[in-house]
């Protein structure tokens, strides 16, 4: 079972194949259009957004915790989705060091989740309030190199949905894969995302937007 791979891919911004990409994951509950109201507060043009919509808005049944197998077929299904489309965004010519992967929450974890497993130079990686997904004790042996990829970790002490030692044990091993990680934990914050995020987020973007050398 395939169940987001008929499901509708929102674009804005430049013309695919022409700028960078910035893959917008939406979190559980949401859509597209809930995703894409974060390019105002990025205010960074230059980029081509693309953002996938999940069947019933909703990647996988389950808390990114649960057992993997609890949350198939959507697990599988979402993390083919986002294969197919960096694989499309290569193939219209943008090398995957122009491609920024953004999520949050429920799109964060799957963000993280493909980016661990197809670990490579991206343009960076953007978790807000997210982690790497399946129970304490899962096996962390991805393989494959960010290469220096810049990846921001974002999340509140306490938050509801998403457990500090995940954010850590995240990036730690991310930092063990050869990323270059930046995690903020702010306290007291709720599951949202803040101007600091932002500014973070942002400074990736300006990173990808700077002339191939």
């Amino acid at each position: 079972m395939d169940p987001h791979g008929s499901q509708p891919l929102v674009r804005s911004g430049e013309p695919l194949g022409t700028a960078p990409v910035l893959l917008m994951v939406h979190g559980r509950g949401a859509g597209p259009r809930n995703i894409l109201d974060l390019v105002p507060r990025l205010a960074r043009p230059g980029f081509t957004h693309l953002a996938p919509a999940a069947a019933g808005n909703t990647w996988y049944p389950f808390s990114f915790l649960s057992e993997t197998e609890r949350n198939e077929p959507g697990l599988s299904s979402a993390l083919q989705t986002l294969d197919t489309i960096v694989g499309n965004v290569i193939a219209s010519g943008v090398t995957a060091e122009r491609i920024v992967l953004l999520g949050f929450s429920q799109g964060a974890c799957l963000a993280a989740e493909f980016a661990a497993r197809h670990a490579r130079r991206y343009g960076g990686v953007i978790v807000f309030t997210g982690g790497l997904m399946g129970p304490p004790g899962t096996p962390r042996d991805y393989p494959g190199s960010f290469d220096g990829t810049p990846i921001f970790l974002g999340c509140g002490d306490v938050d509801m949905h998403v457990p500090r030692d995940r954010v850590d044990e995240t990036a730690a091993v991310f930092t063990r894969m050869g990323a270059a990680v930046d995690e903020r934990i702010y306290p007291g914050m709720p599951h949202i995302i803040n101007d600091d995020e932002i500014a973070a987020a942002q400074a990736i973007l300006d990173g990808v937007l700077q002339p191939v050398r």
